[in-house]
């Protein structure tokens, strides 16, 4: 019987950095669709979210692997033709490669089983009105659901169709893959349309895969976007079901797919993707989404880099520890501060109601890196100035730092 490997925590750690993209070298001059391919082929997806205190989910994986970036390239990528990504179910909500849909046809047409009770009670209990709204998306599409509102046809039995239920029905059909985003609008509703008006032709006319190939197919990529994982990790990436799961890893792990190592300090066994770099070092510099696929998973995230992280925004105000929208930053291969910021467009100014050190960090390095990194963010947001920090342990030598590094200079 073999031993499996033991890795260090920061090797575990730097290896998952280096899966994730942040030792590739940024663009060294304008970023094109070349250097958003080489970010989607690492993390295959990207999860999106309607908060906009900052910026929208998505586009900020790219801006913490790049640097600033035209966020029309996102736009192309889902929007328009030839479509690169689509958005669907992967973990949450999300912006997929456009190759991976047949991957997910099982969740599709299982959807009676993944899909959340009001669209599955929608469908079963209203199927005439999922008709009709299919027909109009047919006959209108692309269409929001605040444009067939006021058409549903209305019931006399006091259970009546309204907008709550149109939209259901909706997520419904998005859900089955009946329809899907053709676009967004400028307030971030969807735009439906049929499925077939908005995807290539090429990904439409794939062979769909059987279940247990399309899950095997799905974990060999979270690992490889992960680099080393327990195998909760490897299922939430893509959050994939219990059934054929195991089964999975250990056919990957007989094709050396996948290696079974330990990790110091993990009480889970492990797997090393076969093709994942072993990096002696990462010199990152770069603000973190909350929704940022590095830190999906926190019990992950604490043990990586012993940093207990919890996004605030449905906590009290009163109650918040770090603040509302907090975002961790990287500083070589550890998270060295946390800052709560938020983009204040009409004013042009980044607030930053927060920030904070953490334990095994510099102070001053990172007050002097993390000033720089918010004057660049604050450039790419179009944001003419950067506020001096309101509260935390960082506030005063961050605010320091601000003042002595001068407006523009990275």
């Amino acid at each position: 019987m073999t031993i499996p490997e033991t890795l260090s925590v920061a090797q575990a750690r730097r290896i998952t950095l280096a899966a994730q993209g942040f030792l590739d070298p940024k663009p060294g001059g304008a970023t094109d669709l070349r250097h958003l391919r080489r970010v989607l082929r690492r993390l295959h997806l990207i999860q999106m979210d309607s908060v906009n205190v900052l910026q929208r989910a998505h586009f900020m994986p790219l801006y913490s692997r790049l640097g600033p970036y035209p966020i029309e390239l996102i736009e192309r990528a889902a929007y328009r033709r030839p479509r690169e990504l689509f958005e669907f179910w992967g973990h949450e909500a999300s912006l997929i490669t456009t190759d991976l849909q047949p991957l997910f046809r099982w969740r599709m047409e299982r959807a009676a089983d993944f899909a959340w009770g009001s669209m599955t009670r929608i469908a079963r209990e209203q199927p005439e009105l999922v008709a009709w709204v299919l027909d109009e998306v047919r006959g209108r599409g692309p269409i929001t659901a605040a444009e067939i509102e006021h058409d549903a046809p209305r019931r006399t039995d006091n259970w009546g169709w309204n907008w709550s239920v149109v939209k259901q029905a909706l997520e419904w059909l998005f859900f089955t893959g009946q329809v899907t985003a053709a676009d967004r609008t400028t307030s971030f509703a969807r735009r439906y349309d049929l499925t077939e008006r908005v995807l290539p032709r090429a990904v439409l006319e794939a062979p769909t895969p059987a279940y247990e190939d399309a899950i095997r197919a799905l974990v060999q990529l979270s690992a490889r976007a992960l680099g080393v994982a327990a195998e909760g990790e490897l299922r939430d990436y893509f959050r994939l079901p219990v059934a054929g799961f195991k089964q999975a890893v250990a056919e990957l792990v007989e094709d050396k797919v996948l290696e079974p190592v330990t990790v110091q300090g993990w009480k889970q066994p492990a797997y090393l993707h076969h093709e994942a770099r072993r990096p002696r070092w990462v010199r990152a510099s770069t603000l973190v989404s909350p929704f940022d696929p590095l830190i999906w998973e926190r019990s992950r995230t604490e043990r990586l880099f012993d940093m207990t992280y919890r996004i605030e925004i449905y906590v009290p105000a009163p109650q918040r520890t770090y603040g509302y929208y907090v975002l961790p930053f990287l500083l070589g291969d550890r998270f060295a501060a946390r800052v709560d910021l938020k983009a204040d467009r009409k004013a042009g100014v980044l607030q930053i109601p927060a920030a904070w050190i953490e334990p095994h960090a510099d102070q001053d390095e990172t007050a002097v890196a993390l000033a720089a990194e918010l004057r660049r963010l604050a450039g790419w947001l179009g944001l003419g100035e950067v506020a001096a920090p309101e509260r935390g342990d960082l506030a005063g030598p961050l605010a320091a730092a601000l003042t002595s590094s001068p407006a523009g200079v990275p």
